[in-house]
């Protein structure tokens, strides 16, 4: 009998606390930032948020880019230098002012030669990720999301990066929603 109750007081403190770790998860405050050149990936991260109850802040840079700049083809354009020099950290216009409060963190922008924009590595810097989920998305009409995740985990050694997703303009609130949610489990 005392090893029945035993057992079943065991099984009670596992659910309980695992009811516990699942209650957490879903009171987490969840951000998702991002970056857009041209408004491709604030699409997507206006549609994230709203369907996933997250708060939003667009990563404006302080000298905003204009068509001559997002020039890919041009060598000499400040996307093409700034993406030529790994160590390029564009001035951002805004500050989150309590990044602490967020254990999950969403981060998303188009996808330039391979991987995230310099402003991206900006916004990274600027903040303390140790303990935070940050999970990457990308805009892009063909490129795969490159090393994004990567790169990111390296400029935020103490947060859980996870590998992160490419989408197309077109996508739904609610496969936003199921691959968000299937990246918080």
């Amino acid at each position: 009998m005392k090893k029945l109750l035993s057992v079943l007081m065991l099984a009670c403190a596992i659910f309980t606390n695992a009811k516990a770790e699942e209650t957490n998860m879903k009171n987490d405050k969840i951000l998702v930032a991002y970056f857009s050149a041209t408004g491709n990936t604030k699409s997507v991260a206006t549609t994230l948020a709203t369907a996933i109850g997250a708060d939003l802040f667009e990563i404006v840079p302080e000298q905003p880019y204009t068509p001559d700049d997002l020039n890919w083809q041009n060598d000499n354009s400040r996307s093409s230098v700034e993406m030529g020099d790994k160590s390029s950290r564009p001035a951002i216009a805004s500050k989150i002012d309590d990044m602490s409060q967020y254990k999950i963190v969403f981060i998303g922008s188009p996808i330039w030669w391979g991987r995230e924009p310099s402003i991206i590595d900006t916004f990274i810097e600027s903040y303390d990720f140790a303990g935070k989920t940050v999970i990457p998305f990308v805009t892009s009409g063909s490129s795969g999301i490159g090393e994004y995740g990567a790169n990111l985990q390296a400029l935020a050694p103490e947060a859980k990066v996870l590998g992160g997703k490419r989408f197309s303009t077109n996508v739904s609130a609610q496969e936003l929603k199921n691959w968000a949610n299937e990246q918080m489990q």
